[in-house]
């Protein structure tokens, strides 16, 4: 199973970072390169636990469909989006949120993880496609939309 961790700084309030994260329109937009659009489930509007949306995405030049449910929620601090459906063996994406104070300014900001494991399909040769490139497009593609979560929230916040 391959993890990624990805630690972003979001000079923003909390309970906006973490609404943004769930928020199924603005998901679509700060992945638009993928041309990535929700068509079953909850396909617009805020998810929440329970609810489950089935993604579409070219990825590798090839159009797929992906389904997540919200399996674990705890407002505004963590929320679980895991795979029922979709290329991978299966996905465990986790959401976490904390306020942290910086101690020079005093200032709080939102501290977001991500934890996201994920297994491949076809045993050995799936860890080998991960070892050559899978986990590093999944770290860019994560890294790409916390950018743009980070960016969002922050021009939001002023």
């Amino acid at each position: 199973m391959a993890i990624i961790e990805i630690k972003t700084i979001i000079q923003a309030e909390i309970n906006m970072c973490f609404d943004l994260a769930r928020n199924i329109d603005f998901h679509k937009d700060s992945l638009a390169h993928s041309n990535e659009k929700a068509v079953a489930g909850k396909t617009s509007g805020v998810i929440a636990l329970g609810e489950s949306v089935t993604w579409e995405a070219t990825h590798f030049g090839v159009k797929q469909q992906l389904t997540s449910k919200i399996t674990a929620f705890k407002r505004p601090y963590y929320f679980v989006d895991e795979m029922i459906f979709g290329a991978f063996k299966s996905f465990k994406h986790e959401h976490i949120f904390e306020v942290q104070t910086d101690e020079q300014s005093k200032k709080s900001y939102t501290l977001m993880t991500d934890v996201f494991e994920f297994e491949s399909p076809l045993g050995i040769l799936g860890k080998f496609v991960n070892f050559l490139f899978l986990k590093r497009y999944m770290k860019n593609l994560l890294t790409t939309r916390n950018a743009y979560l980070k960016t969002a929230a922050e021009k939001l916040a002023i």
